[in-house]
């Protein structure tokens, strides 16, 4: 058995789960955080997707269809795809969002190989541009984890990507983790948080936008996004035009908050060099997206030396990672 203590980051679109194997090698799980709805004909209906494979629940009169196989549903059925999570919280629309998010984690998190293991999960910093607060959230996955068997520890979304990401700079730099619900920024010296904060646009805004100018539904702006665009810098089509366009625009406007922060916030460190800023998330992985961000960040004047702008080693996976190795750290 491989060293104490799981990851997990909670996600607005994916959760992903971490832990070390009998190899020493870090196993890693995920699972699209969707569902949609479906309706029961019979129980043939429950023994046909039974048979194939297919990842359903049922809730008194209702069937939900998860993960990854509810997204390639809705595109097919041209039907919206419901989500448990909205803007990096949970969503106060989802009555069952609480008890379907339950069986995902429990289906990629397993259960805990001690009584009390400990599993780090991921929340989001305070939004600086909206009123959601994340103290609700963070309470409900709590109370999940213990639920489960595990002994639960949140950690700040960005400050588990400078743990994945900065050991070689002694954990000082900007970890920003781009989510489909927030944007996700800790600026961290010697792996301390200094400063903590998210912004309301991320991966679900770009898919809100280009679904508007396209009149096409969130999913399928969804689909072309992770799908279809080659380089977000070099657009082939009006779809890739329109992706292109909402992205930069989320930068500019993450970049713009995190130098309007270091203006204003109070007890900033002065770092003696040149600091790197690494980024991560589902939606960093649309190709080109590195180069979109140096080039839109030499535009500012950004009120820190710079010495690099860089994709995380494993994007996806990062934060988890991140949760991961804390988890590992405070049980031994």
């Amino acid at each position: 058995m491989g060293r104490l203590g799981k990851g997990l980051d909670v996600g607005t679109v994916n959760l992903v789960a971490a832990e070390e194997g009998d190899d020493g090698q870090i196993a890693l799980r995920n699972q699209r955080n969707a569902f949609i709805e479906i309706p029961v004909e019979d129980e043939s209906t429950k023994s046909r997707l039974t048979q194939l494979k297919v990842p359903y629940v049922v809730f008194g009169k209702k069937m939900y269809v998860i993960g990854d196989t509810a997204f390639d549903l809705a595109n097919v059925l041209n039907k919206n795809l419901r989500r448990p999570m909205k803007d990096g919280l949970l969503s106060p629309r989802e009555v069952d969002a609480i008890p379907i998010m339950k069986l995902i984690i429990e289906s990629i998190l397993g259960q805990p190989r001690e009584q009390g293991e400990l599993c780090y999960y991921c929340v989001p910093a305070e939004p600086i541009d909206s009123e959601l607060n994340v103290a609700y959230h963070r309470d409900v996955f709590n109370s999940v984890l213990v639920k489960i068997g595990y002994k639960p520890n949140s950690i700040v979304e960005g400050q588990a990507l400078v743990l994945a990401e900065l050991a070689e700079d002694d954990f000082t730099g900007i970890g920003i983790s781009c989510g489909g619900g927030m944007h996700n920024i800790s600026v961290s010296y010697k792996s301390l948080p200094c400063l903590t904060f998210s912004t309301s646009r991320a991966g679900d805004w770009v898919d809100s936008n280009v679904a508007r100018v396209l009149g096409v539904k969130p999913p399928k702006a969804q689909l072309i996004k992770e799908k279809k665009v080659k380089n977000i810098q070099k657009p082939s089509t009006r779809e890739e035009e329109a992706v292109g366009i909402y992205y930069r625009e989320l930068i500019k406007y993450t970049f713009a908050n995190i130098a309007e922060k270091f203006r204003n916030a109070e007890n900033m460190p002065e770092f003696p060099d040149p600091i790197a800023v690494v980024m991560g998330g589902g939606t960093s992985l649309i190709p080109g997206f590195i180069d979109l961000v140096r080039e839109e960040v030499k535009k500012i004047e950004f009120p820190i030396p710079i010495r690099e702008i860089r994709h995380a080693e494993d994007p996806f996976y990062a934060v988890c990672k991140g949760c991961l190795m804390g988890a590992m750290t405070a049980q031994a």
